[in-house]
């Protein structure tokens, strides 16, 4: 079997006993005989830059020229010009992860279900290797660490989120999720939290997801989160069901059983 999923993070509120987290090459071709590795390749310019268009960023994460949720997929000539379209209603929102507007959700929720009406992966459980297998990065997720949680966990001045990973090992069946850290102070220091699962297809477009171990390293960064190291695992906790609604050669999209949708772009060219 295969595996094409997104390990997805719970949040905060829920039992921990339910104990996920996430191509340069945008539109790059080529899925066959991938390692298990992730290897930076460049960007090519898929989209404009925020100061190109004109767009700003704002203190919560939006962007000062938003647009409204597209109405029809008339708008767009091919899949390309969607992704285009989804990846600038990204800029500078942070993966949506500490929060964005209503109408900044609802724009990019349509984008999505623009892309999941094209899905040319309609059985994707049956191609996981070939479509999934390899290296992840989470681009936009509808997960966020906000309010109390947030500052409790020291990610407002004290440690900042760096890049979500996700590798997939379709041939085991098993899923890894990294999500980088890096700590500021006298000394920078930088760490992941590393998410082990494994998976079994449930259905043609599902999987069911089972967490098997996690941890920190280095030891310094686990002691700063050994207090809330619970806390942080109900928001990364990977156990559920995910739904593979989207996916291609550079982009993979899923619904968890909570209603979360999590935007993943392939990044096989960054070295773990």
């Amino acid at each position: 079997m295969a595996a094409a999923l997104i390990l997805r993070p719970l949040l905060p509120h829920q039992a921990l006993s339910n104990l996920e987290a996430f191509p340069r090459n945008r539109l790059a071709k080529g899925t066959r005989n991938r390692r298990h590795s992730c290897r930076k390749r460049s960007a090519p310019p898929l989209v404009a830059s925020a100061s190109a268009t004109g767009a700003t960023g704002t203190a919560d994460g939006t962007n000062g020229n938003e647009r409204e949720r597209p109405s029809s997929a008339a708008e767009f000539g091919t899949t390309d010009d969607i992704k285009a379209a989804l990846y600038q209603a990204l800029t500078g929102i942070d993966r949506g992860i500490f929060g964005a507007t209503s109408s900044k959700k609802s724009e990019i929720a349509g984008l999505v279900e623009l892309l999941e009406s094209r899905n040319p992966t309609p059985y994707p459980t049956d191609d996981l290797r070939d479509k999934v297998d390899g290296c992840w990065k989470l681009v936009y997720s509808t997960i966020s660490i906000l309010g109390s949680t947030r500052t409790k966990l020291g990610l407002r001045d004290f440690i900042s989120l760096g890049d979500f990973f996700q590798i997939i090992d379709a041939a085991k069946e098993k899923a890894t999720n990294v999500i980088k850290f890096n700590l500021r102070g006298l000394q920078l220091l930088s760490g992941q939290l590393t998410i082990e699962a494994s998976y079994r297809i449930a259905s043609k477009t599902r999987v069911d997801i089972k967490l098997e171990r996690s941890n920190i390293t280095p030891d310094q960064l686990m002691k700063i989160f050994e207090k809330n190291f619970d806390l942080l695992l109900t928001i990364f906790n990977p156990q559920g069901w995910l739904e593979i609604t989207y996916v291609d050669e550079s982009m993979r999209i899923g619904r968890d059983d909570k209603g979360n949708i999590f935007v993943l772009e392939r990044n096989d060219d960054i070295q773990l």
